[in-house]
């Protein structure tokens, strides 16, 4: 059977009216912050105390956006006699926003926990060149990370918290059976 003449325009006015006819939802942004899904991706965050200078994050990041600079500092020993150990020092850890795709590579492979998604999204800048953002930016959308989601109640505890749990009930009973000066 043969399409009537002119019916595809008259779906697509028919869609156009519907349309038309329903309100609005646009939401006044500079005036109305949005409301974000939980753990959403805005900006990566930069909890410096955790970061070991490891590398692996600017070794992983397939865009090469993660500049890092660091320089070794020898500790003294702890105890007498004992030798001088070395670390590395954080001396620039910086992300070039305007190469980063945002995929959480970087943040998927710190063993430290030492990076962070922020739901920070108003980071624009004029100038291209301003999007690459030192320790200092990143430190601060650090405190703009939201807390993890709280636990499942009905999920079993972890194989660690038993296990301590444990160890401390063992020890509570073991100085509660043990005879007190007293009751001699």
């Amino acid at each position: 059977m043969a399409p009537i003449p002119g019916s595809g325009l008259a779906k697509g006015l028919a869609v156009t009216l519907r349309t038309m006819t329903k309100k609005t939802v646009t939401e006044q942004y500079p005036d109305v912050q949005p409301d974000l899904p939980p753990r959403s991706r805005g900006v990566i965050g930069l909890f410096e105390e955790n970061c070991t200078v490891c590398m692996l994050c600017a070794r992983e990041c397939p865009d090469w956006c993660i500049y890092i600079d660091s320089h070794k500092e020898t500790v003294p020993a702890a105890a007498p006699g004992g030798r001088e150990r070395s670390r590395n020092v954080l001396d620039r850890f910086a992300i070039d926003f305007s190469l980063c795709m945002y995929c959480g590579i970087c943040i998927e492979v710190c063993p430290f926990d030492a990076l962070f998604w922020s739901p920070e999204f108003e980071y624009a800048e004029t100038d291209i060149r301003d999007l690459t953002h030192e320790r200092d930016k990143l430190r601060e959308w650090m405190w703009t990370v939201p807390a993890p989601p709280a636990l499942d109640p009905g999920a079993e505890e972890p194989k660690e918290l038993a296990a301590a749990r444990k160890t401390a009930e063992k020890l509570a009973a073991a100085a509660e059976a043990e005879p007190r000066e007293g009751d001699a």
